[in-house]
């Protein structure tokens, strides 16, 4: 009985152990050598046409859009300072804006804010990739809902960029954003 309980804890622990790799999420730095290398300062500054879609859980698509950003960077106090003036257009006619400020607050690290951005957004960058992790103020019907975004960026060649953002509401996972990215 004791050998059987033996060989019952090392499967359980085994399978647990294989379920937490499938599950495990990709981390920035796996992305090091990756090019082109991606230097927000460089890539988000001047104009920027980005064309995306929103999809459901489910896959289908619910929303498409575009964006025009028009970007700057500065140095504020010592640390690299951008502001990203991001202006939406969605399928179904109507409009939204959002301005970020992005500082560089150490090499590859990053904070961001915007006015439906609660608290900061978080980002570090390694070769191509960037990960930003965020909460933001969602207006749906007539309601605010607070939903958290993880967003990765790829950059693919010096003018193209690639995002993919996960959103959810209380670890539940509500649909994905993709955006390309064309630098002009």
């Amino acid at each position: 009985m004791r050998k059987m309980m033996a060989v019952f804890k090392l499967g359980l622990g085994c399978v647990l152990a294989l379920g937490l790799l499938a599950c495990s999420s990709p981390t920035v730095t796996q992305y090091a050598k990756e090019t082109p290398k991606l230097d927000l300062s460089e890539y988000f500054n001047g104009t920027i046409d980005a064309y995306g879609i929103f999809t459901d859980r489910s896959g289908n698509v619910q929303k498409r859009f575009t964006v025009l950003l028009v970007a700057k960077w500065s140095v504020v106090d010592g640390k690299k300072t951008g502001v990203l003036d991001e202006s939406f257009e969605y399928s179904d006619g109507t409009k939204q804006k959002r301005i970020w400020t992005l500082t560089e607050t150490a090499p590859g690290k990053y904070i961001g804010t915007a006015d439906d951005v609660v608290g900061e957004a978080i980002g570090e960058s390694a070769g191509n990739a960037l990960n930003w992790a965020y909460t933001l103020a969602l207006p749906v019907d007539k309601s605010i809902y607070h939903v958290q975004f993880n967003d990765w960026m790829y950059l693919v060649t010096p003018k193209v960029m690639i995002n993919k953002a996960k959103m959810s509401k209380f670890g539940i996972d509500l649909g994905e954003v993709t955006l390309s990215f064309y630098k002009r």
